[in-house]
């Protein structure tokens, strides 16, 4: 594997990851929740910041930038459209377009819903994706700024992807999914396997991020809207994928 992938635990619930490429010795950081995590994970690999994506604006994916890259000259990636409430970037991006790094190329997606602007990168060589608080583990992102309609489009080109690839999301939520995702589908075997997973490695303080995205497709409420358990559970049987998918989210938001 040409490509070397940290989990940084940040704040109370973030993550931060850091993507080193071994042949070029570039690394970028994805989001800076908090900085003397990510600078002693630095400093402990020898690694010199060369890139940073910040997956959206929202204070806990970015209030630990300034400090993070005092004693590197990294160049600050984010979306050209939320680019008025980022810090200041070097490279805009937009869905479509691709980002270098060493040599691994990024596929741009737009994934709004959580936020307007937000992107998620996905790269192809190492099969890791970086969805920041779009598809999270056993779970997707509040809408706070787009729709359902929206948000349900930006899971839908997630879910397309090889599902060997890696989902590296921003939050340790999983186990509260879990036990909201056993109230949509508990007849779903994998499901509770995952569930018991999961408590046993949160009871040691392991994290349960980043997940397959192969498990996301199997276990995960918000991608599985076709189940005809959900549909059932929910009293949705004839309803549109898109409308199944909403009735999740509100049930979730009020769980």
């Amino acid at each position: 594997m040409t490509v070397e992938l940290v989990t940084i635990p940040c704040l109370s619930d973030n993550y931060a990851f850091l993507m080193h490429d071994k042949s070029s010795a570039e690394t970028m950081l994805i989001d800076a929740p908090e900085a003397e995590p990510i600078k002693n994970k630095l400093d402990e690999k020898g690694w010199r910041l060369t890139h940073v994506l910040l997956t959206h604006h929202h204070s806990d994916h970015i209030d630990g930038l300034s400090s993070v890259i005092k004693n590197h000259q990294p160049k600050i990636i984010g979306s050209m459209a939320d680019r008025h409430r980022l810090p200041p970037l070097d490279i805009e991006i937009s869905e479509g377009e691709q980002i270098v790094i060493g040599n691994q190329h990024g596929q741009v997606f737009d994934v709004s819903g959580h936020t307007l602007g937000h992107i998620a990168v996905s790269f192809k060589e190492a099969k890791i994706v970086f969805t920041g608080d779009s598809l999270m583990a056993l779970g997707c992102g509040r809408v706070f700024e787009g729709n359902n309609r929206q948000m349900w489009a930006s899971l839908k080109k997630l879910r397309a992807l090889d599902p060997e690839y890696l989902i590296c999301s921003g939050h340790e939520y999983t186990l509260a999914n879990a036990r909201f995702a056993l109230t949509i589908e508990p007849g779903n075997i994998e499901l509770q396997k995952r569930v018991k997973a999961t408590e046993k490695m949160r009871s040691k303080n392991l994290p349960t991020v980043p997940s397959k995205l192969a498990l996301e497709i199997e276990t995960n409420p918000f991608l599985r809207p076709q189940s005809i358990e959900i549909r059932k559970n929910l009293g949705l049987r004839d309803s549109s994928d898109e409308e199944v998918f909403s009735e999740v989210r509100l049930r979730k938001d009020n769980f």
